[in-house]
């Protein structure tokens, strides 16, 4: 075993393999770039290495760094993470020659199966079902476009090298077509540093679904079931569970035993994912092989027990894999969200800045958290805005997905904006309860994007009890309290009537009657409690002479008032929003790419106007409606906070 590993990465990966590798008594080493020098990640491990400046292309992708850390700290052995350097052949080449171990594939395999084009020639070539498309990278935009058109519409453009979501685009017609090659390839570059793409048949209602491997380097390989990734927003996962609600036995066994012959094809070592895509009669296509961790690999571990990276370790240290297909349990039922600092109103657009405040749902053995933030942690524009990986356990599907809901109460995070909200509506829509899924779910189940009314409070009545509480609690401390009240909840009066002391409560409201038990104090940010007898997490924010109040997923503003200050509330007008339908506003904080208009040009509806490139993602600013162009208020290579002006129109 090794007595000393680097961690190539950042973030919560970096953190979940040190925390496996500080179990079984391995030192760790970080790395990290002058954005992460006060990241969590770094002072976990018991040494850290300074490799450069905060692009990754000049830290995090720099093969000779990460080689010198290693000598310059005596690491025997490097783990990758997931993305970065973790699927690039020459980087396990260049630790090889230095003598050091990758934990994770030989670079042959990392080749054959690492490169969407090369492997799917491969998969062919075994005769494994694959989607139709053209498996060579293609040259420019017109030849996508006739490559396209042969194929079929719907196409999906993707890198050769990517992963994450990144580099892919669907098109449905052959200005889509053009307009995906050229921002696919832009990620690509930027992403990977390929910007190689290919184009192959977009199956419409398929479901994402794939098998976890672990392999050891003396023959043995065995699949660890799978895990239901459909939950996707612009191919990003955002939703993954195991096992998945629609395989039966004899496809899940088939899917398994195919997933393993390939990774034997290549004589594959380590942890592997092969991802395939399931159509609406249980018919899967192989999709691509992921040859390193995948994001979603603690829902594996949840339902078999099984520690991934200390598998990967053990395998890279030459031991053999202590159990059989056999042995492999599957019990319970796990789901993962991932918790992203992006703005679900605004059309999910990345938020950068500081965690003001920040506190985790209690783990447990139903409750996992995987992070690699802290509260006065910041989330850098550099790097994936990934807050956190929440997971929970159950023992069926119902019981992990209500687990999920009340840990989502639990997450409180201020400072910057984060996606709970959109994951709660998710958790509680009623087509995901049944299980009904397909990679369009989200864009079909949110049409016209995420909004407030996405989630309206299930029960007013109840958001209006607790904030009756929380200000009956906040009044106890002067001394005087006042039973009757009316609680402004979203403008809208709830009149109540309220009593009780040293938390136990009783709020009258119309003809119903509402217990509520709370050791909530003020000042504390979740009030846990009991509502009719059930366990409650609300999140309490005190805003001006109010509450701000969140409760699965929704929020709500309330107003606790006399019955006589409720009726001259009523009278007082509401300030009007400031008018900013002639300015074109930058949606997020990033980089100006470019500007594709001029001062005095007519702009029609939908045509770009801007692109805004932030967390290596090109954002394209199309206008909303026909207009002249008036004046150009910032101009490519601009750094842009949120809401600057980009665009004045006339």
């Amino acid at each position: 075993m090794f007595d000393k590993i680097l961690i190539a990465n950042r973030g919560e990966i970096a953190c979940r393999v040190i925390r496996t590798a500080k179990r079984l008594g391995i030192k760790t080493v970080a790395v990290y770039s002058e954005a992460d020098a006060d990241a969590l990640h770094v002072r976990q491990a018991d040494e850290a290495v300074f490799i450069g400046p905060p692009p990754a292309t000049q830290s995090y992708l720099l093969v000779d760094r990460i080689v010198e850390a290693c000598r310059k700290t005596g690491a025997q052995a490097v783990h990758p993470g997931y993305g970065f350097l973790s699927e690039k052949q020459e980087f396990q080449k260049a630790l090889a020659d230095a003598g050091i171990v990758f934990i994770g594939p030989d670079a042959h395999a990392i080749y054959a199966m690492g490169d969407k084009i090369e492997s799917k020639k491969l998969a062919q070539a075994a005769g494994v079902s694959t989607v139709p498309g053209h498996l060579a990278a293609i040259p420019d935009a017109d030849e996508a476009v006739k490559i396209a058109q042969k194929v079929g519409y719907p196409v999906m453009i993707k890198a050769s090298a990517g992963g994450g979501g990144k580099g892919m685009r669907i098109a449905y017609n052959d200005t889509e077509a053009r307009e995906g090659f050229v921002s696919a390839t832009n990620e690509a570059k930027s992403s990977f540093a390929d910007d190689r793409v290919f184009i192959e048949k977009y199956v419409e209602e398929p479901r994402h679904i794939e098998i976890q491997l672990i392999a050891d380097g003396h023959g043995n390989c065995v699949y660890l079931w799978e895990r239901e990734c459909s939950i996707q927003r612009r191919h990003q996962k955002v939703i993954e569970e195991a096992p998945s609600p629609f395989l039966d036995a004899k496809t899940r066994k088939a899917m398994g035993e195919q997933a393993v012959a390939l990774a034997k094809a290549v004589q594959y070592k380590s942890a592997g994912t092969v991802e395939f895509i399931v159509d609406k009669n249980r018919n899967f296509y192989f999709l691509e092989m992921n040859t390193r961790l995948q994001v979603e690999h603690p829902v594996t571990e949840l339902i078999t027990g099984l520690d991934l990276v200390e598998l990967m370790i053990r395998v890279a240290a030459g031991e053999r894999l202590p159990f059989a297909q056999k042995d492999v349990k599957l019990e319970g039922w796990a789901v993962e969200a991932r918790v992203y600092a992006e703005d679900p109103f605004r059309n999910f657009l990345p938020s950068t800045g500081r965690l003001v405040k920040y506190r985790e749902p209690m783990p447990g053995s139903d409750v996992r958290v995987d992070t690699g933030v802290y509260e006065g942690g910041e989330i850098s524009m550099f790097y994936d805005p990934m807050i956190a990986k929440l997971c929970t356990y159950g023992k069926d599907r119902p019981d992990a997905i209500d687990r999920m809901r009340r840990a989502l109460d639990e997450f409180y995070v201020r400072g910057v904006s984060h996606n709970v909200p959109f994951l709660a509506a998710l958790m509680a829509h009623p087509r995901f309860r049944e299980g009904r899924l397909t990679t369009n779910f989200i864009a079909e189940e949110f049409k016209g994007g995420f909004t407030a009314k996405h989630l309206p409070p299930r029960d007013p009545a109840v958001l209006a009890a607790v904030a009756a509480v929380v200000e009956r609690v906040r009044d106890e401390r002067s001394g005087v309290t006042q039973d009757t009240r009316t609680v402004m909840l979203n403008r809208e009066p709830v009149a109540l009537n309220v009593t009780g002391k040293d938390g136990n409560f009783t709020v009258k409201v119309g003809d119903r009657s509402i217990g509520i038990q709370t050791g909530w104090v003020p000042g504390e940010p979740l009030l846990h409690g009991k509502i009719d007898g059930q366990d409650v997490a609300v999140q309490v924010d005190a805003v001006g002479s109010g509450w701000r109040l969140v409760h699965e997923g929704g929020q709500a503003d309330a107003l606790v008032l006399t019955p006589r200050q409720a009726e001259l509330y009523a009278l007082m007008p509401v300030k009007a929003a400031p008018d900013t339908s002639k300015f074109l506003l930058s949606p997020m904080p990033g980089l100006l790419a470019s500007v594709a208009v001029t001062e005095g040009q007519e702009v029609k509806a939908g045509e770009p106007l801007a692109v805004v490139e932030a967390m290596k993602m090109e954002n394209v600013l199309r206008a909303v409606q026909d207009g002249t162009v008036k004046t150009l208020h910032a101009k490519a290579g601009d750094s842009l906070k949120v809401d600057q002006k980009i665009i004045e129109f006339a």
